[in-house]
């Protein structure tokens, strides 16, 4: 499995803005706290990883109504869906530099009340001692859901199902996609949006695959069509 860079300027997997608002004091504080306890970088990717998934709810597990979408809000109301709890992810890990993205795949909303596709996202971050990208599913775990830090052997949350019509994304996006934030700003409810989750990402994506060459993170561009299941 190959992941595949948006841009090889990574310093748009470092950038803060009005969604990623690693700025913000709480979000500051948090990443602080979390980088105190860990013995080095690696670790404390896996506690700021592991606070996300267990620390912050899924907001559906919870049965919460309230839609949050930017990192300080996630944190702040202690819970977002999948897109929202990656938005805080990477907030925590760019503010110790630390170069963070976002993946989205298709996955079946829920095969026996919603056998519809819809998107799910998660993140792609960087591991510098290890010279190379992984993915990370803070989604939070439950019975049937067991995602785990890893780097060696991914651990994401879902299975694909290709046979159901369901496919992975390998691309590693420095933005939140547009589509995505128009439909968690639209929606008034989780129960509205719930009923109209995205289907459909941004556009197509000139991508980066990362070279052989481990010592950086440039390679040869790709052009990548939005709904093939390696951009998905």
């Amino acid at each position: 499995m190959d992941l595949v860079l948006y841009t090889n300027n990574v310093d748009e997997y470092l950038k803060h803005d009005n969604v990623i608002d690693y700025d913000n004091e709480a979000i500051a504080e948090q990443a602080d706290a979390l980088f105190q306890k860990a013995d080095n970088e690696l670790d404390f990717m896996k506690k700021a990883y592991e606070f996300v998934r267990d620390n912050i709810s899924y907001s559906a597990d919870i049965n919460e109504d309230v839609i949050t979408c930017t990192a300080s809000e996630v944190l702040k109301a202690g819970h977002g869906i999948c897109f929202a709890k990656s938005h805080l992810l990477a907030a925590l890990l760019r503010r110790k530099s630390i170069p963070a993205g976002f993946c989205y795949q298709k996955l079946i909303l829920d095969d026996e009340t919603a056998p519809v596709l819809i998107y799910h996202g998660l993140n792609g971050v960087y591991v510098k001692d290890l010279k190379k990208w992984i993915r990370l599913d803070a989604r939070g775990n439950k019975a049937g859901v067991n995602a785990q830090f890893s780097t060696d052997g991914e651990q994401l949350a879902f299975p694909i199902r290709p046979n159901m019509g369901e496919t992975d994304g390998f691309v590693i996006y420095p933005d939140p996609d547009r589509k995505i934030l128009e439909k968690l700003r639209e929606s008034k409810t989780r129960t509205e949006l719930w009923d109209n989750l995205p289907t459909e990402l941004d556009k197509t994506a000139s991508c980066v695959v990362p070279s052989k060459d481990k010592d950086n993170m440039r390679g040869q561009i790709y052009v990548l069509e939005n709904n093939k299941s390696s951009s998905e």
